[in-house]
Order: C-alpha cells, then structure tokens, then sequence
C-alpha cells in the first residue's frame, strides 16, 4: 500500500501522573514538555479533561492550553475532549470561540463525554445519558457559532433562549464565533468498533482521534466505520483527518526501550487504565480487547507491550509505526501519549530521538511512498 498520505505529529497529555507528585511540578512538566513538542515539529497538541482524579489532574485544559499559548508560535493546541455533559453549551461555545480568538486560530476541538465516574456522580449525570447529551450539545454550540440571536434552542437537557434582551445596536446579546469560519477544525475520539455516533460525526464533517489502547484490528473497523459515514453523505474519507494515538518509548536500544516502557510511568499508566476499566466499566475490560472472546486474565500488560505499546531503538519504532499505517491505512497524524516524567531525562532523550531519528526516517518513508 502506498503510503503517500503526509505524517504530522501530536502529543497527547492525558494527563497520568503520580498523585505523590506535587500539582505544580505536574502543570510545570506539562508545560516544558509542550515546548519541547513545538521545538521537535509537532503539530498539534492535546490535553485531556478530568474533575475528580488525583491522577488525571489537569480541571480545565483551556485555561493550562492559554499559558501553552503564550509559550509557543505555531502549534495548534486543543482540549480532547471537552466533556460537553459537564458545561452548559453556550458557556462552552463563548469559551472555545474566545479561545481561538486569542489563539489566532491555532485551536483544534475535539467534542465528547467524559469517562470517569466520580466526575458524571460529581455533576449528576446518568452514564446512560452522557451520548445523548453530548449530541445536543454539540448541536446547539454549532447553531451558536453558525447564526445570530434570537435564539430559542429547547433542548432535553439544556436550554439557550437569548431574545428579549437582545440590543444589537449596543452590542448587547451578541455571543462570540470563533475566528476560524465556520468552525475550527472539530474531531471526535474513538474506542469502540462500529460506533453509530462516529459514523454520524464523520457524516458531519468531523475528524477522528484513535484511542492509544486500541489494537490495530479495531483501528480498521473504526476507519471504515467512519469512511461509510462519510459516503453516506457523499464525501469520501479523507486519511489526512485521522489521528491515531499510540504508547511511544524510544531509547538506544530496543531491549532497553521494552524494559523501561513495561517498569516506568508507561507501563504504571497502562495498569491504571485497565484497573479503573475494570473497577467502573459494566462490561469490563472488554473495550480494550480486538476480540470479545480475549480473557480479562490476558487483556494485561504483557499483551499491550507485545501487540500495541511501541517501544525499541529508532529504527525499529520507526518500522513499527510504518507497518501500522501498511496494516491500517495512511492516517494522517501520529499522536504520542504523554506519561508522568518518572525519569526526566529518560522522556526528554525519547522525545529527541523520536524528532531527530524517527521523524525522518517515516518522513523519507512517506515521501518516497515505500512502507
């Protein structure tokens, strides 16, 4: 398969850090790891939302993303997601459209639920609810940035009434659209196979993000999920919108990079993912598994370090991420995983062996069209 479709680089921050950390070093990490991305050619930048984890500790991405911006020049940052059932529409589409503004217009947007449990109890949401809420949401944010006042919106959940009020000689009811018309670029994440309300996002216009936990046959099921929402509307896919996040480790030597990867912060946050699964999820660790039939007792570390975690010298990650993109197709941007700086240098080092060795050789790759 030719390979030709361009390859960007993302950095996603969960964020998974030790709560023994103190909060401020987390945020400081954070933020001298985003420069680093910038400075290593990374396009896009994401930060994860979470209300009640001591491990997922970044409350409110948008305001740590405004201190990223005035750190850096070019890359694009975004919030993934934003946990619409949490925020009134209108609060989030006056703060995402003020965002790109003072971006200029370097804001990706990445819509969904939120997944951690003491978060939907901390709010009052019914789990079985968070898909519908999400999709109003969305709904009335994109009417928000798309018309002008009067609004009427009369949602199940939410209402957005701005009329009697309305001044428009004075400026009064005018509610912000964000610099990049229409919209700025939105994207949805992906975790399970088949999903409807993926096939109805990709119909919509709406770019995906893979989850890192995903093995590569479900990567492909998610991909022609979203290509037959796509031709639904008849609009063909397009691989340039897909990201798919991916456990990266890179180190001198692949013995050296595995044996890191399976005792440090990557490994520790693999464990912690499959354990809060296990604790809160109704159908177990079923999401992470490419087979419904795979055991809770085999859907551990050792089968995450062998089929999805890529870790190894410069040249074998560069050959791996080239064999996932034969395998799965040319999406359009791999996105590296951020984990809790365990070892400084150590995520430092593989950050720069990922810019200086990796990158080209998938970069010298991708432009010749050879996998």
């Amino acid at each position: 398969m030719a390979l030709s479709t361009a390859l960007n680089y993302g950095m996603f921050v969960m964020p998974v850090h030790d709560p023994k950390k103190p909060l401020a070093q987390c945020y400081d990490e954070d933020l001298e790891l985003a420069v680093k991305c910038e400075e290593s050619g990374f396009r896009d930048f994401w930060v994860g939302e979470h209300h009640s984890s001591s491990y997922e500790n970044i409350v409110m991405p948008e305001i740590f993303l405004g201190k990223v911006l005035g750190m850096t020049k070019t890359m694009r940052v975004g919030a993934a997601p934003v946990c619409l059932q949490y925020h009134h529409p209108a609060h989030v589409a006056s703060r995402l459209a003020f965002l790109d503004h003072l971006s200029h217009g370097r804001l990706n947007v990445c819509f969904g639920p939120g997944a951690v449990a003491t978060d939907m109890e901390l709010y009052g949401i019914d789990p079985q609810e968070s898909g519908a809420r999400v999709a109003e949401a969305i709904d009335m944010i994109l009417k928000i940035w798309t018309s002008d006042p009067p609004y009427e919106l009369d949602g199940r959940f939410w209402k957005v009434r701005l009329s009697d009020t309305v001044d428009a000689e004075m400026g009064i009811g005018a509610l912000h659209k964000p610099m990049q018309r229409p919209t700025p670029p939105i994207f949805v994440p992906g975790i399970s196979r088949g999903s409807a309300g993926l096939k109805a996002a990709s119909g919509r216009g709406f770019r995906l993000i893979s989850h890192h936990m995903l093995h590569e046959e479900v990567l492909v099921d998610q991909w022609k999920t979203f290509a037959e929402g796509a031709a639904s509307v008849g609009r063909p896919a397009d691989p340039s919108e897909w990201c798919v996040s991916r456990n990266i480790l890179v180190a001198d030597t692949t013995a050296e990079a595995r044996a890191l990867a399976r005792r440090n912060s990557l490994g520790s946050c693999i464990q912690y993912i499959l354990e809060l699964t296990r604790r809160t999820s109704g159908s177990g660790l079923t999401i992470w598994k490419p087979d419904p039939e795979m055991s809770d007792d085999d859907c551990n570390l050792d089968y995450f370090m062998n089929e999805v975690v890529i870790a190894g010298d410069p040249e074998e990650v560069a050959r791996r991420i080239l064999e996932l993109r034969e395998r799965i197709g040319p999406f359009g941007t791999l996105v590296l995983v951020a984990h809790d700086w365990d070892d400084r240098d150590l995520w430092k080092r593989s950050l720069e062996l990922f810019a200086q060795e990796v990158a080209p050789q998938l970069n010298g790759s991708v432009e010749t069209g050879s996998g």
